[in-house]
């Protein structure tokens, strides 16, 4: 299958995804998000032991494509829900897929690129990268991902970074747990294949097991919690502050909170 938004290659058994807008800073579009999910498709089922997800350019993915924010605003109701649904299959696919997964996070991951880049089973950040998830700055909530993030870093630090929205570096990511391993960008790409050589020395039926077993220890709690989460992302759309927010952004200038 050919991508318009990602790049997909299998060496040794090793898939490679790359996300490939990099004059949008790898940005999340629908387009995007659905190859994405078709990608990791095309993985599970190849003979790939193991995924490596990653961005071209100077970025791992810097949240929300512009383009389709610029129209966010006059979603309807049903888009809105659709919308959220489809960013929490994506969350959920990279975090209960059957193969070990790897993101090596070259650069900014904000937002939902952040989700993309902790989900991952391991987390190699170059010296370089960026974590954020800047939601609440543009009026938004970054509620499908919060149920995730409070699994992975616990309650404190997870409303510190969800409520104040700041962008933490690699050092501070590695030290509440978002990243695994800090290393150099020249290193990066060598070091997640080296993980990826070591997955690869074990029981491929044990690994998928133990990643089985692992998601159905969370799965009812997920459910409950990301249903929550959908409706609560697809409400605050609705919301004043939100549009307020997106307009805001997109026009380069301090946000007018009314708090409706």
């Amino acid at each position: 299958m050919s991508y318009s938004t990602l790049l997909l290659s299998e060496h040794e058994h090793v898939a490679t995804i790359t996300l490939n807008r990099p004059d949008k800073r790898n940005a999340i579009s629908y387009e995007l998000i659905d190859e994405l999910l078709a990608a990791l498709d095309e993985v599970a089922h190849s003979g790939a032991q193991v995924v490596i997800i990653t961005g071209a350019g100077k970025a791992f993915c810097s949240g929300m494509d512009l383009d389709n924010l610029r129209f966010v605003t006059r979603r309807t109701a049903e888009d809105n829900l659709k919308d959220s649904e489809a960013i929490a299959h994506l969350f959920r696919v990279i975090y209960e897929f059957p193969l070990p997964t790897i993101a090596a996070v070259n650069g900014a991951a904000i937002a939902g690129g952040c989700g993309i880049a902790t989900l991952c089973d391991f987390t190699i950040a170059s010296s370089d990268a960026k974590f954020g998830y800047s939601e609440v700055r543009i009026g938004f909530i970054p509620a499908i991902v919060s149920s995730f993030l409070l699994r992975q870093v616990g309650e404190k630090h997870a409303r510190d970074l969800l409520i104040t929205g700041r962008a933490i570096d690699a050092e501070e990511a590695h030290r509440i747990g978002l990243a695994n391993e800090v290393t150099t960008p020249e290193q990066l790409l060598p070091r997640a294949h080296a993980l990826a050589a070591l997955l690869k020395e074990n029981s491929p039926t044990a690994l998928s097991g133990t990643k089985r077993l692992l998601a159905d220890y969370a799965r009812e709690q997920l459910d409950r919690e990301l249903k929550m989460g959908i409706d609560t992302n697809a409400q605050i759309r609705t919301t004043d502050d939100f549009r307020e927010g997106v307009t805001a952004f997109l026009e380069k200038r301090k946000p007018k909170w009314t708090g409706k």
